[in-house]
């Protein structure tokens, strides 16, 4: 059995140590219990349960929400240029997570952004290649993806 396949299945379907472990996990991110023993106690199973399948099981939405792509850019150090670069994102429909930049040298800057593109309106392959056409802007390359 390949471990890096994934199924999307139907809730109900589940046997019930998931469930609970997904129901488990809930509890602990809300803050509603503070530990896992509080969490596996209230949902009704063991802690050797709620191991198991802890780092397996996520709900729908959460496995894809984020997908986060880390972008190193090489800006022209003109006004407004940075101001374009996440205006195109916003556009767009990325969320901007973090920025860094650098201290301009020599006219130019060195800009990471982190941004979600679950919700992008176009390809992320087109996001970068659109983002590279943006006046003042050098150079676009991916450093991370997650």
């Amino acid at each position: 059995m390949d471990k890096e396949k994934y199924y999307l299945i139907r809730g109900d379907i589940l046997p019930e140590s998931i469930y609970k472990t997904v129901e488990a996990k809930k509890l602990l991110e809300s803050g509603e219990v503070e530990t896992i023993n509080h969490a596996v106690e209230k949902v009704g199973i063991s802690r050797s349960a709620y191991y198991k399948y802890k780092d397996k099981i996520f709900p729908f939405n959460a496995a894809t929400y984020q997908q986060i792509i880390t972008i190193s850019l090489i800006l022209e150090h003109k006004s407004g240029v940075l101001s374009m670069v996440l205006r195109f994102v916003a556009d767009k429909s990325g969320n901007v997570l973090t920025i860094n930049q650098s201290i301009p040298l020599q006219g130019i800057a060195n800009v990471v952004l982190s941004v979600d593109t679950a919700l992008l309106n176009l390809p992320t392959t087109e996001f970068l290649e659109e983002l590279q056409q943006i006046n003042g802007v050098k150079k676009v390359v991916v450093v991370g993806q997650g």
